[in-house]
């Protein structure tokens, strides 16, 4: 189908519109488009080969050049995102304790009473190798690996999915902080552990397995909100700091 200067000036309204650019400045940028396509024409060139194949990286790239981008700093969509990445090493990483804990799933140890004439009943305890326990250190290392590229991810396809023009600048700080984040929510949920065998020492598989992976998202979301509101300070409207590359 060929791109006509009608079809790309509609396009880019829509995505300048889904951008939140006020509507006199849209119209604006699309007269100039409309002029910039034309001209384009009477030179031989056709719309699609002027706007490089993505209107819509182009429409983006155009406001962000002029400053009309807006400057909300997306804390929620970031955290948001996070949580999606994070989400399935967490809960893997619950199963993975309860797989390798003393009396877990995995766990063998047995124990058999036999009675006696006289006397009390003699209980008979049988301990042997938990394979839980490597499969849960082994595994978590796995979760912590998965969990960093997931949620980087996962962040960086919601900023290229809002064309935010503060994308690589905060990718950059959040792959230097995730590892801290990650360590933060493992400890967190270490903490959740312990202290449900403290409290709850009967309930203690319930309460770990409802609240430490609940706990762990609310940690990594907060830290990548964190991350982002730091990375991203308040844009400045005839100054555009952060560009989107080049399509």
């Amino acid at each position: 189908m060929t791109l006509t200067v009608e079809d790309a000036i509609h396009q880019a309204t829509k995505t300048w519109r889904r951008l939140g650019i006020e509507q006199d400045a849209a119209d604006e940028m699309a007269e100039e488009l409309a002029a910039d396509l034309t001209a384009a024409a009477s030179d031989g060139r056709s719309v699609t080969d002027y706007i490089g194949g993505d209107l819509d990286a182009l429409a983006t790239s155009w406001a962000a050049e002029r400053g009309l981008l807006p400057t909300g700093p997306r804390l929620k969509e970031t955290a948001l995102a996070a949580v999606r990445g994070a989400a399935v090493p967490a809960v893997v990483a619950v199963v993975l304790w309860w797989a390798g804990m003393p009396g877990g799933l995995l766990d063998r140890d047995s124990e058999a009473m036999t009675t006696q004439l006289h006397g009390p009943p003699v209980w008979e305890v049988h301990h042997y190798p938990n394979p839980g326990t490597p499969l849960m250190w082994v595994g978590w290392a796995v979760c912590l690996l998965a969990a960093f590229f997931w949620i980087r991810s996962t962040v960086a396809a919601e900023l290229r999915r809002q064309h935010d023009p503060a994308h690589d600048v905060t990718m950059r700080a959040l792959t230097k902080a995730l590892p801290l984040i990650l360590l933060a929510a493992a400890l967190l949920g270490t903490g959740i552990n312990f202290f449900g065998d403290y409290a709850f020492s009967y309930f203690q598989v319930i309460v770990t397995v409802l609240i430490a992976p609940v706990a762990m998202l609310v940690a990594v979301a907060a830290g990548a909100a964190w991350v982002r509101g730091r990375a991203c300070p308040p844009l400045n409207a005839s100054r555009l700091k952060y560009r989107l590359p080049a399509a």
